[in-house]
């Protein structure tokens, strides 16, 4: 999808329940249209792939943080995401 969508994943880590997605993306798209697409893309597929899940009415939530990136360079984001995980 990122392909598709012509993102550019820069950073992800994977929580237990949720994930950090650091991405480059065209000004042409809207931050909620890339959250809408990968939601339901990765929703299809997980579904496809874990029975237990396929029975479940809602995969994800409908909310979600954005923010761009500003004065905080790419380095200092890609730190965040990482010390995440040692969080967890």
């Amino acid at each position: 999808m990122a392909q598709k969508l012509d993102l550019e994943i820069l950073a992800l880590e994977i929580m237990p329940d949720h994930l950090h997605l650091f991405v480059n993306a065209p000004p042409t798209l809207a931050p909620h249209n890339i959250v809408a697409r990968i939601k339901g893309v990765t929703s299809h597929h997980l579904r496809r792939e874990f029975e237990h899940i396929a029975r479940m009415p809602s995969l994800w939530t409908r909310s979600y943080f954005v923010s761009t990136a500003s004065n905080v360079s790419s380095d200092t984001i890609r730190k965040y995401i990482e010390m995440q995980k040692k969080r967890g």
